[in-house]
């Protein structure tokens, strides 16, 4: 009796215990790169508060003086003041943080031993987005608040704020990314990012208006573009040039903003997808490679 039950106990032990499944092992190891990555960035008490200074800051500023100046409307006002705050929320919160994270890291020798784990690239990669991503989503969601309770109309459309917001993130990391591979240190990405940032500011709305058409339609196109022409149909219904244009088209309902947005999703869905690739491409993950 006594051998037949020690016989059956081994087989009743290794049948207990549970196997964890290749997706929890996934989000497990997200987690704990993600977790690790925002540690780093809440630790960095300057970038912390440019990234929640800048944005908001020059977003509202923008509100107050673009809602003084003559013949503008708070609605106008509002645009004006989420297209400064995206610029900024863009630059400083998600594509410089990102590209000087990824440089110090790749630097320091700790990308190259994450790689050597059981962490994927991708996981790796995606964990350096992840504090920037989130804090620009918050900041978004303040952002909005705040313009709401200042007495501006609310979006006419919300999906393609949501839709522009996200994928503008997913574009931001895949060319800090690729700015990183041509970075060789830290202090180099003030260079770098410079044709990044030029790109950014040339494609707001505010300012893409003073080219002359033919560039202004190939500036459309590009992905920061598209950003800002979905937060603005989203949130009034129209753009910025058709607003000042005299003979311009009325705002869009819900509807009609979604019929006319659906396009440029699309394209912009395929600019990130273009971004990522060449970034997760053409990264480097040890300072001699």
């Amino acid at each position: 009796m006594t051998t037949a039950t020690n016989t059956t106990r081994p087989s009743q032990r290794t049948a207990t215990p549970p196997r964890t499944g290749a997706a929890s092992r996934i989000v497990s190891r997200v987690t704990a790169l993600a977790r690790s990555e925002t540690l780093q960035f809440l630790r960095n008490r300057t970038l912390l508060i440019n990234a929640a200074v800048f944005p908001l800051g020059f977003g509202l500023a923008m509100f107050f003086v673009t809602k003084a100046a003559d013949g503008s409307t708070v609605t106008d006002a509002a645009a004006m003041a989420l297209e400064y705050f995206l610029v900024f929320a863009l630059i400083f919160v998600q594509y410089y943080t990102v590209l000087s994270m990824v440089t110090t890291r790749r630097d320091e020798g700790v990308m190259k031993r994450l790689r050597t784990g059981e962490a994927r690239d991708a996981e790796i990669l995606g964990a350096f987005s992840f504090p920037g991503g989130v804090l620009t989503v918050l900041l978004t969601v303040v952002m909005v608040v705040v313009l709401i309770v200042l007495g501006a109309p609310g979006p006419v459309n919300v999906l393609p704020v949501i839709v522009g917001v996200l994928l503008g993130l997913a574009v931001c990391t895949g060319l800090a990314l690729l700015t990183s591979g041509m970075t060789k240190n830290a202090e180099a990405a003030q260079i770098t990012s410079l044709p990044v940032m030029v790109l950014m500011f040339a494609s707001m709305g505010s300012i893409r208006q003073m080219f002359p058409d033919q560039v202004n339609d190939i500036i459309g196109r590009t992905p920061f573009a598209l950003v800002f022409d979905l937060s603005e149909y989203g949130w009034t219904g129209s753009t910025m040039t058709q607003r000042i244009a005299d003979d311009g088209p009325a705002p869009l309902d819900a509807a009609g903003v979604l019929g006319e947005t659906w396009p440029m999703m699309v394209m912009l869905a395929a600019w990130a997808v273009l971004c990522l690739w060449a970034g997760a491409k053409y990264v480097k993950w040890d300072v001699r490679s």
